[in-house]
């Protein structure tokens, strides 16, 4: 082998070592977390294991990181690396110009984002056609080289001379301007434009003017039109630090710019601004001193201050957008946790006007017994019809509960339905429902598939009667966000935003686990391991071969083999199979250390499914010595901790312990309201400046983040989670505006 080739693929390994040195080391202190676990869990990023499947069965490797550490440590992975790639990239560029010098390697080794690489690179970026590139195009390069030195002492305009060239030119060359120097004057102002554009591409600068932007700068708004009434008022005159601002207030700007209600602009400190450049440039006083004072503000007008601008702008607004997706993400994981309702036969009551309140009946298994469509509110207002036939129904197919979706009528459809309960011949409660995506879910193509018999009106109400039963599974088969918790939901970057959420719902489902017996396609694919064609081969398996008895069965499912196996087997459980143990989270790599432990303790795996022997199981694994049992099983301790848990409450839902549904039989009018009751209520929504709390009134009342608590709240996200039950005090009643000031403080 040739030397000189090993020893430069040798150096190659070393510089990619060390980038991931330096790569490993950023994260690892952006995340207050070792560098060992960093690297180990790149690796087991990089081998393709799953984020699940890292967080709960790789603890011992990651020093338990979380779901959601892990998530942001693979975020910032692929942009770490995307960014190194990019240096790389422009470090070639600029080298094969031949402009590569040791200050330019060292800038862009330091730089920490891709903002801060693109602005080293935008000197030696192909331009688009410019004064600059023109003034460059006639030679002026060197006259501009004159003025920036500032050491001739011989009249500029006398130097400018030697560069017309109008004389020289063909006549068809005349004819262009952009070849022609027609006078001294010409010659200057084309230097200049080449020097405005060299301050503009600084990247020192640039660097500088942001810091100063976003130190003392702020955010203006001003009305498009001062008299058109619009929820945009507050910002007809308004200004604010941008050091201050926060992300809602931004997104909000930003929508009613878009909308056409307002016109945004940034101040900043010009003069100081202006003072800071001057100072770099400027040598003194000379014949070139006023000149470049002209070309030094003409270049922060012209070329800085717009792209300035527009980054910053953009900075602030991905900034905000990162925030709000965090937002929506955690409010969707409550969602989508919120505490089934088993055993219970429910009633879908979409509501509407005019085409009808839409009715299904699903039993406690999620079949459908019955649907119709009853005409309780205007402009039909069939309140006797509507009840004789909904009364008929609890009667005959013995509902216990009616979840009613929270859209449109919803309100009037609650007033009637708390009025008919009331004749019900058994107890009867009734839930207010999300209903979000719920449309989109019954004219989607899943729909039809699972009711193709049943019109599209109807599979509403049957998809709002089953998220009361099991939120999880219903909600797996709308897009994520479709989902509706949070704020500028539309506003966001879609992409992220999707990316976002399908995470969140993947560490919902894994968190909780599948019956892989009973799940639909939508839900086992979002399990670890698992994608849309193996999830609809399992179920086929299922369907062609029976129920499945134990986890290795999932081997003969085509496509499904022994990577994906690995990484969903634990997830998924089988409640009635041939071995206990995968009624649990208890991974198939740890079963022989679990009977184990079960015979150290001298307790049978089959006395799992009893529960009467749980309490005895429960007693003796509280006495193990967790540190002794590990090297005794050969196992690590937090593995073993837990395989203990799940020992402990086998098949159990992790749901259980999150807040149940408020269960109501009667309703509140805002005319019902008075200042200074106090009401519990329900979290609907989570945002930057408060909660929205369902109290039973047509509108939810908002808790600004001042009422949340006596002491200084920084998140609300802090304090309540959608799906909390809160007590709640009445501090304002807006009946014109139709709103309802709540506070926490009780």
């Amino acid at each position: 082998m040739n030397p000189i080739k090993k020893e430069s693929k040798w150096m190659k390994i070393r510089k990619g070592r060390k980038t991931m040195d330096k790569i490993i080391g950023t994260i690892a202190q952006e995340l207050g977390v070792k560098n060992s676990q960093v690297e180990n869990t790149i690796k087991l990023i990089d081998e393709g294991n799953t984020i699940p499947f890292i967080a709960r069965y790789r603890k011992e490797v990651t020093g338990g990181l979380s779901d959601e550490t892990l998530r942001e440590l693979g975020e910032r992975l692929a942009y770490l690396r995307n960014l190194e790639q990019r240096k790389e990239e422009v470090i070639k560029s600029i080298d094969e110009q031949g402009k590569l010098t040791d200050e330019i390697l060292q800038a862009v080794a330091i730089a920490k984002t891709l903002a801060e690489v693109e602005d080293i690179y935008r000197p030696y970026k192909q331009k688009k056609k410019t004064r600059a590139t023109v003034a460059k195009a006639k030679g002026l390069e060197p006259l501009a080289n004159i003025i920036l030195e500032q050491k001739e002492t011989t009249d500029i305009t006398e130097i400018a001379k030697e560069y017309v060239n109008i004389e020289k030119l063909s006549e068809e060359d005349k004819k262009n301007k952009d070849k022609v120097v027609a006078t001294a004057e010409d010659a200057i102002q084309g230097a200049l434009d080449i020097i405005a554009e060299i301050i503009s591409d600084n990247a020192k600068y640039r660097k500088e003017i942001k810091r100063l932007l976003i130190r003392e700068g702020s955010v203006v708004t001003k009305a498009s039109n001062a008299e058109e009434k619009s929820n945009y008022e507050m910002y007809y005159e308004y200004q604010e630090a941008l050091k201050y601002i926060p992300s809602h207030r931004i997104l909000a700007i930003n929508r009613g710019e878009k909308e056409g209600f307002l016109k945004v602009s940034l101040e900043k400190p010009e003069e100081k601004i202006l003072k800071y450049i001057e100072r770099d440039i400027i040598k003194g006083e000379t014949q070139f001193t006023k000149m470049l004072q002209d070309t030094i503000l003409d270049s922060f007008k012209r070329l800085i201050e717009p792209s300035i601008d527009r980054e910053i702008r953009s900075d602030l607004t991905e900034k905000a957008e990162e925030k709000a997706i965090k937002v929506f993400g955690k409010n969707s994981k409550q969602l989508l946790l919120g505490a089934p309702i088993k055993g219970k036969t429910v009633m879908g009551f979409d509501p509407a006007y005019r085409t009808g309140c839409k009715i299904a009946v699903i039993d406690e298994t999620g079949k459908v017994l019955d649907y119709t469509t009853v005409y309780p509110t205007e402009p039909q207002n069939d309140v006797e019809g509507a009840k004789k036939e909904l009364l008929k129904l609890i009667e005959k197919d013995k509902i216990d509960m009616i979840a009613i979706g929270n859209g449109t009528a919803s309100r009037e459809s609650e007033m009637f339905v708390a009025d008919m309960i009331k004749e019900a011949s058994r107890p009867v409660h009734y839930v207010i429902v999300s209903e979000a995506g719920a449309s989109v879910y019954s004219a989607s193509k899943l729909a039809t598939e699972e009711y193709p018999d049943i019109n599209v009106s109807i599979r509403g109400a049957i998809s709002i009667a089953r998220r009361l039963q099991d939120p999880l599974a219903e909600l797996v088969k709308i897009d994520p966000k479709a989902i509706g918790v949070g704020q500028y939901q539309h506003d966001v970057n879609q992409k992220r935003l999707s990316e976002s959420l399908t995470a969140v719902v993947e560490d919902s489902v894994n968190k909780v686990g599948v019956d892989v017996n009973t799940a639909t396609p939508s839900l086992l694919a979002y399990v670890s391991g698992i994608n849309k064609t193996i999830a609809k081969n399992i179920v086929k398996y299922r369907d062609e071969n029976g129920k499945l008895k134990n986890r290795k069965q999932l081997l003969k499912v085509p496509k499904l083999g022994k990577v994906a196996f690995e990484q969903c087997a634990g997830f998924l459980r089988i409640l009635d199979g041939d071995n206990p143990l995968e009624i649990t989270a208890v991974h198939p790599e740890s079963y022989e250390a679990t009977e184990k432990l079960l015979e150290t303790i001298g307790f049978d795996k089959k006395e799992l499914k009893e529960k009467e022997k749980l309490q005895e199981l429960r007693t003796k694994l509280k006495s193990i010595n967790v540190e002794e049992m590990s090297k005794q099983l050969n196992i690590g301790e937090m593995t073993l901790s837990d395989i203990i848990e799940e020992l402990s409450k086998p098949g159990r839902d992790p749901r259980e312990d999150m807040p149940k549904p408020i269960l109501r039989n009667d309703v509140l009018k805002l005319e019902d309201l008075k200042e200074g009751m106090v009401l519990t209520g329900t979290v609907r929504n989570v945002i930057d400046f408060g909660a929205f709390v369902d109290i039973g009134v047509k509108h939810d009342g908002l808790v600004h983040i001042s009422e949340m608590s006596d002491k200084f709240i920084k998140n609300p996200s802090d304090l309540v989670s959608v799906g909390d039950i809160v007590k709640v005090k009445v501090i304002k009643i807006d009946k014109e505006r139709q709103k309802v000031g709540l506070s926490m403080k009780v």
